[in-house]
């Protein structure tokens, strides 16, 4: 007699298909080229959560040209020093990348580091879903 936990669980193992695209992702971000990884790697109704709401941009959003226009503004806004991107750790079909950044705002010249960790849903060779997950 089976036991709940001897019963069958869904498989937490990453695909192929969702290593590859976390593995992309991160090279591309390495790289510097997150449009490149937006306009490769995500899916037309990509859905966006960040932790918190900023002015003049909600905290969740839906479709590949709010994100790419959220990406511009960002690289309008923000000098980036430096940045490293760690993983992509995987489970099942998502994977968490971890990011370290050290920026500085261009209007204000106010310099910080940070650090956030991005939790990626990935269906059809695309991904579908980012959260990112930061203390303010």
């Amino acid at each position: 007699m089976e036991t709940s936990s001897q019963q069958s669980q869904p498989s937490q193992q990453p695909s192929k298909e969702t290593m590859e695209v976390g593995k992309k992702l991160v090279e591309l971000c390495k790289r510097g080229d997150n449009m490149k990884a937006i306009d490769w790697l995500y899916s037309e109704n990509i859905e966006s959560k960040e932790a918190a709401s900023m002015p003049g941009m909600p905290a969740h959003m839906r479709g590949i040209e709010a994100i790419r226009k959220k990406n511009k503004e960002w690289d309008e806004q923000m000098e980036v020093h430096s940045m490293e991107a760690s993983g992509p750790y995987p489970h099942g079909d998502r994977f968490a990348v971890h990011y370290k950044m050290d920026v500085s705002e261009k209007k204000s010249g106010k310099r910080w580091q940070m650090e956030e960790v991005a939790l990626y849903t990935v269906a059809n060779g695309k991904i579908v879903k980012e959260e990112f997950f930061y203390t303010m």
